[in-house]
């Protein structure tokens, strides 16, 4: 195994508990869409501006603990950073439009998503079940790509889509998350 990719490796192995906390997060945040369907554009720009932030902290701090890795690390520091970025911009314009929010989360969710493909591939080989990596960037891309094609639709209307995507990625990071923690399990027993 290639020495970068063995710390890309350590750094999921240690950083199981961070993948669980985002997929947590992600299914709060949908699960608290759905309940509302009445909410306010100023309240969903800031539930999201709070999930962006947090995402990206957990997103960095995976990363900055496993920094040995002068290659790897920045790819994973990089899309916690954006995460935070978009979070930021979105309390510093409260009365962002409708239009302005989707392509905020469209961006994001394509740079996050091509992200975790990338580190996927690099670990398509030393970790096991890393296809749901690769699933839950390429639902990310869709996603964005989606919000992209269709932004007439506006933020209340595809407040499900929305709510369906951040599910669909919590699960997919719990799932990951159990994976990684079980891989750490069986290493340590060996």
């Amino acid at each position: 195994m290639d020495p970068h990719e063995n710390e890309l490796v350590s750094i999921l192995r240690r950083g199981w508990w961070a993948l669980l906390l985002r997929g947590i997060a992600a299914i709060a945040f949908a699960v608290l869409t759905w309940l509302q369907p009445g909410i306010s554009l100023t309240a969903l720009v800031f539930l999201f501006g709070w999930y962006a932030i947090v995402d990206g902290a957990l997103g960095a701090s995976m990363a900055i603990a496993g920094r040995k890795t002068p290659e790897h690390w920045v790819v994973m520091f990089l899309g916690g950073l954006l995460g935070i970025a978009v979070g930021v911009v979105t309390f510093l314009a409260p009365g962002i439009t409708a239009l302005a929010l989707l392509f905020y989360i469209a961006i994001w969710a394509v740079a996050t998503g091509a992200l975790e493909i990338v580190v996927a591939i690099r670990l398509r080989k030393e970790i096991p079940n890393e296809w749901l990596l690769v699933l839950g960037g390429l639902a990310s891309v869709t996603f964005g790509v989606l919000l992209m094609a269709r932004p007439q639709a506006g933020a209340l209307a595809v407040l499900s889509l929305i709510a369906a995507f951040a599910f669909i990625f919590g699960l997919i990071h719990v799932v990951l998350a159990f994976r990684a923690r079980s891989f750490v399990s069986r290493l340590a027993g060996a």
